[in-house]
């Protein structure tokens, strides 16, 4: 401790080069955070308002096919939960069957993950044709470049949970709340619904100790090969 005081001063002794030296330190790094906070929000709101606008056609495309397949609304919205536990309204493009909360907790003793968090399923009987596609190729997350745009998401960062998952987490998993969620994540490139609940926490706290607007394009980046060879994705 002694020498991080001679390093950095320490604020309660008095003297006005000790003080002068720690108020130096503290602000430099404050504006080294707040630094990073704007380039990083700065990239969230270039970069998702040009998916949106480039990918519209897709987005009508898509939008066609998933109203002809059952008629059903083309925009499925629930609430996840954001960043401190704020919920947030978060759209997809529908994949599943319109009933297919209701069919849920009838699947949920053949969750892909075991431990009881997270339901994930493969061929799960909800999903529609299209669904399939679109979700192997993640185009059902999309919308969400809306949110990112708002600042309710940045494009990196942890995966946002349903309410009922956060009602299950334990007090360490609650650190993946302390940032803001994510267009995609850490473990969203490292195997997707194949990382169980555990390591998805484990990742994601390891990102969040150690982010940087390098660390997110980094990210970024590998997320368009893992989205293309649609590693653990349905």
């Amino acid at each position: 401790m002694e020498e991080l005081y001679q390093r950095y001063g320490n604020p309660g002794i008095s003297g006005f080069k000790n003080r002068l030296r720690y108020f130096r330190k503290k602000y430099a790094w404050l504006a080294v955070l707040n630094g990073a906070k704007f380039i990083k929000r700065l990239m969230d709101i270039s970069v998702s308002a040009s998916m949106l606008l480039l990918l519209s056609p897709l987005f009508l495309v898509v939008a066609f096919a998933i109203k002809i397949t059952d008629g059903g609304p083309v925009i499925y919205m629930k609430k996840r939960v954001g960043r401190y536990g704020k919920e947030i309204l978060f759209p997809k493009f529908r994949s599943m069957r319109v009933d297919a909360d209701k069919l849920k907790s009838d699947l949920s003793q053949q969750s892909h993950h075991k431990e009881g968090v997270t339901f994930k399923m493969k061929n799960d009987p909800r999903v529609t044709w299209i669904g399939r596609i679109i979700r192997k190729l993640s185009i059902d997350e999309l919308p969400q470049l809306w949110i990112v745009l708002k600042g309710d998401m940045s494009l990196v960062g942890p995966r946002p949970p349903i309410p009922d998952e956060v009602s299950k987490y334990t007090l360490s998993d609650r650190r993946r709340l302390d940032v803001k969620p994510g267009l995609t994540s850490i473990w969203a490139i490292s195997g997707r619904a194949d990382i169980p609940f555990p390591k998805q926490v484990e990742l994601d706290v390891q990102y969040i100790e150690s982010q940087s607007v390098l660390n997110d394009i980094m990210i970024l980046l590998k997320t368009i090969p893992a989205v293309l060879f649609a590693r653990g994705a349905y």
